[in-house]
């Protein structure tokens, strides 16, 4: 029977890019070794530089995914709504609820880009800013609108992006709070943070009756 044609190299270079999360997330970038990468997928070290001819481009890889994924995610979680505290809130709920999800790869993409070279980091924060600018849009068509309170949209805008993204540093699933119940709280104080006025005839529920939200 014919073998579908790259159908095992897809699934190998998967492979890779899962584990090699995970060792980065826990060793640190430095410190990981293709040859314990090799060992982890089940490979000989040589059949690695198929799929990523240097570590880097190993790194770059899983960080230009991690950001298209995000930007992805984003673009499908968009509302059609043009209100602003609408659009905050889905803003919130995808961002946590992608980073949750990514908890490795999120701390992969956070603590390693001093490993990259200076081209393939701009390549990067180019992506980051173009992510961060779609806040700061909403943060400041909010304020325009008289929606938001907001005496400095880019720090404002740092803030929010360093208070979601830190959840993964402590949350675990199946402990005090749900994902909902979290994403909930957050939303609770990212609508105080930009002095949003919440309208009880419009309340969002997440999870728990005492954790809605009201938007």
């Amino acid at each position: 029977m014919a073998r579908t044609t790259g159908s095992d190299g897809e699934k190998t270079e998967a492979a890779v890019r899962e584990a090699a999360v995970n060792l980065i997330a826990r060793l640190g970038y430095e410190a990981m070794s293709m040859r314990q990468l090799a060992a982890e997928v089940g490979v000989q070290p040589a059949a690695l530089y198929r799929y990523f001819p240097t570590k880097e481009d190993l790194l770059f890889t899983l960080m230009r995914e991690h950001m298209e994924g995000l930007l992805e995610a984003w673009s499908a979680a968009r509302p059609a709504n043009t209100d602003p505290v609408s659009q905050l809130a889905a803003y919130v709920e995808n961002h946590i609820a992608f980073h949750i999800e990514r908890r490795h790869a999120t701390h992969v993409s956070n603590m390693e880009l001093r490993s990259l070279s200076h081209e393939r980091l701009t390549q990067i924060l180019k992506m980051r800013t173009a992510y961060e600018k779609e806040l700061r849009k909403i943060l400041r068509d909010g304020a325009e609108a008289g929606a938001f309170e907001i005496d400095d949209t880019g720090l404002t805008a740092m803030a929010l992006i360093q208070m979601m993204t830190g959840v993964i540093v402590w949350f675990r699933p199946g402990e005090r709070l749900s994902i909902a119940e979290v994403t909930g709280s957050y939303l609770s104080m990212t609508m105080r943070l930009v002095g949003a006025t919440i309208s009880h005839g419009t309340a969002r529920p997440f999870g728990r009756a005492g954790d809605a939200v009201a938007l």
